[in-house]
């Protein structure tokens, strides 16, 4: 089976079927190495700027659902074409992004790829893109409703309230304070503090 099959088969099993052709020849304007990484609570997908290498290189999590998978592959693609037409030297969240993140978005806002919960969403957000999905809890609790096997007793730490406590991944934390787009938490147990993606999924504490 040769790359391009490869990255088509892909595409077909993790994107919308709708948005399959346009992310491939994406992909296929400026070719980078794909690879779907195991679930990450700090981020859903990656993408870093190497000047030493020619192919620069994409990550996005495996677990998402089609829709979520679809916004960051754009976003990430967004971080790549923007390097390259701008330079490294721009700010990764920066003006010269959200310009290219809203002009990879357009032509499929234009299509009947998401549902309209989340084509609503999407609209607001790409007025003025944030560095993350997470940090628009709107556009993050809409997307995650599509989620395969959810469990009604996990939200989002961006949707628990200052001073309240939840689990993660077996250990309590308590939420602190907010910082842009994670959130700074104690560990109940340690009295440690740590930072956590506002996006991490937590279950409340019954």
């Amino acid at each position: 089976m040769s790359k391009e099959a490869d990255f088509l088969k892909v595409f077909q099993k993790y994107m919308p079927e709708a948005a399959v052709d346009y992310c491939f020849q994406l992909w296929k304007s400026q070719p980078f190495n794909f690879l779907i990484s195991k679930e990450r609570q700090s981020k859903l997908g990656d993408f870093r700027y190497r000047r030493d290498r020619k192919l620069q290189t994409i990550s996005i999590n495996h677990n998402l659902n089609p829709y979520q998978f679809l916004i960051t592959y754009l976003h990430e693609v967004a971080h790549l074409k923007a390097f390259i037409q701008y330079g490294y030297q721009i700010a990764p969240h920066g003006v010269e992004w959200k310009r290219t993140f809203q002009d990879l978005m357009f032509p499929i806002l234009q299509k009947p790829v998401f549902p309209k919960d989340v084509h609503h969403a999407l609209l607001r957000h790409m007025a003025n893109p944030k560095a993350s999905t997470g940090a628009d809890l709107f556009l993050s609790k809409v997307v995650k409703a599509y989620d395969l096997n959810k469990d009604e007793n996990q939200l989002l730490l961006a949707e628990v309230r200052v001073g309240d406590s939840f689990l993660l991944k077996g250990r309590k934390f308590k939420k602190e304070a907010v910082r842009r787009t994670r959130v700074l938490c104690e560990e109940l147990t340690s009295g440690r503090k740590y930072l956590i993606s506002a996006h991490a999924e937590v279950s409340k504490i019954q």
